[in-house]
């Protein structure tokens, strides 16, 4: 509920998730423990993350028939709705009417800074080395709700690829959102603050098939953040080899590399050295990069099959088509639009 520029809920009893993931078994340890009801709330495609344990609700829209069956379930006025990643079109009047305000997104970056989704693989791009817990109020625009509250925390050093991230996030979320829930069962007033949109920068989604293609013309610092931007758990950015006999490969586990001979441009990409259980790729400039891993589309490490001289590329007519096609989702999965 707002009021007076204040969120707060009154005499809290249930928490309604809208969304999906794989965090629902502890977020529902934390509702018990603070003897709170809980309902899960997903849609046909995501409901393919939850485990199977869990009991949840399906529904593909907020229509009538969710509305009935919220109604019959809680109190809207004493239950905080909360977006997890939730693919529902949630509009003014059924934010302000049916919800009475109490939904709100838990978004684990700094907003309006990172607004949108692609998670951690945005920030491993761009070398952002701070975490940020937030809950913000929904409302019809994409992140720009006014925010409830925050906390702000730096990356240990050991985080390089996504799973080293989630797994700090994780930790850290379930923190946060225990201390929030608390807050508003001692009945605080959150004083809300707006986004400063003239600051705001919007990431869309990300798909690693679509968007993890390498450009070989990236420099050597460029090329190491974008590899791990979809390192595990993702599938791996891609490539080819030579004459693309082995399909598209996926390549993990890099390293930059300082300790050989400079580059040329035209060198990025070759194979320069192969040291049985690594390889030592050139780049355009002066570092290389170490690859342990070379996957092709069943998941084998095909590194013993490459040879120095192999050159790794990928076709300008497949990184351009990957640049036509904005990766979208909803309610029943993967939606391409150009």
């Amino acid at each position: 509920m707002i009021n007076n520029n204040k969120f707060f809920i009154e005499n809290l009893n249930s928490v309604v998730f809208l969304g999906g993931g794989h965090i629902f078994s502890e977020l529902i340890k934390v509702n018990n423990s603070l003897k709170l009801d809980t309902l899960i709330i997903t849609t046909s495609h995501q409901s393919k993350l939850i485990d199977k344990k869990i009991d949840y609700k399906i529904f593909d829209k907020l229509d009538d028939k969710f509305k009935k069956f919220i109604n019959k379930n809680t109190k809207v006025k004493n239950t905080i709705f909360v977006s997890l990643a939730a693919r529902y079109i949630f509009k003014k009047d059924t934010i302000e009417n049916f919800f009475s305000n109490n939904l709100v997104n838990f978004h684990l970056t700094r907003l309006p800074l990172n607004a949108g989704g692609g998670g951690v693989s945005w920030q491993i791009m761009r070398e952002d080395r701070i975490d940020n817990q937030l809950v913000h109020i929904v409302n019809e625009g994409l992140d720009t709700g006014p925010i409830i509250d925050n906390s702000l925390s730096l990356f240990p050093k050991h985080c390089q690829i996504p799973i080293d991230f989630e797994i700090y996030k994780r930790k850290k979320f379930i923190e946060f959102y225990t201390k929030f829930l608390k807050k508003v069962q001692n009945g605080k007033y959150f004083d809300l603050k707006p986004q400063l949109n003239y600051l705001g920068n919007y990431n869309p989604r990300l798909n690693t098939e679509i968007d993890g293609l390498i450009n070989w013309d990236m420099d050597s610092y460029d090329l190491f953040n974008f590899i791990n931007a979809f390192d595990e758990p993702h599938k791996g950015a891609s490539t080819f080899l030579n004459n693309g006999n082995f399909g598209k490969l996926y390549l993990k586990k890099v390293h930059l590399h300082g300790g050989d001979i400079s580059n040329h441009p035209y060198m990025s990409g070759i194979v320069s050295r192969h040291d049985k259980n690594w390889i030592v790729v050139s780049t355009k400039s002066k570092h290389m990069i170490l690859i342990e891993e070379v996957l092709d589309k069943k998941g084998n490490n095909i590194i013993s099959k490459i040879k120095v001289g192999d050159r790794f590329y990928t076709p300008y007519g497949e990184l351009e088509k990957s640049k036509k096609i904005r990766t979208m989702y909803n309610s029943k999965g993967l939606k391409e639009k150009s």
